[in-house]
């Protein structure tokens, strides 16, 4: 697996980051730029300088995304059993009824 050093900037930071061949540089510079500007938009909030807590009180803002975003998915998951559920107890009815339906057929001229 290869790796190769690209430079970032986050924040008018500039970091070296090692990525390994599989990770694509467009995510990579997307993730930056997202990055990037939630540590704009939380120093604005803030007002402060401190990079440290810019970058704390950002990864506070991302980790509370994370988590609703999780908590979004597990209910989708919940909601797409049920869905699953509901589906193959429609499928086992609908099998009764053709198997119901099929004498009848055999009756009919």
């Amino acid at each position: 697996m290869s790796e190769k050093i690209i430079e970032i900037e986050i924040f008018g930071n500039k970091y070296r980051i090692c990525v390994k061949g599989e990770e694509d540089e467009e995510y990579i510079g997307q993730l930056t730029s997202y990055v990037d500007q939630k540590m704009r938009e939380v120093a604005a909030k803030s007002r402060s300088s401190d990079l440290s807590k810019i970058a704390v009180l950002t990864a506070l803002n991302l980790a509370d995304e994370l988590s609703l975003a999780e908590r979004e998915v597990a209910g989708l998951k919940e909601a797409f059993d049920r869905l699953e559920k509901k589906l193959a107890q429609l499928e086992a009815q609908v099998n009764n009824y053709e198997f119901d339906f099929n004498p009848l057929e055999k009756l009919t001229p």
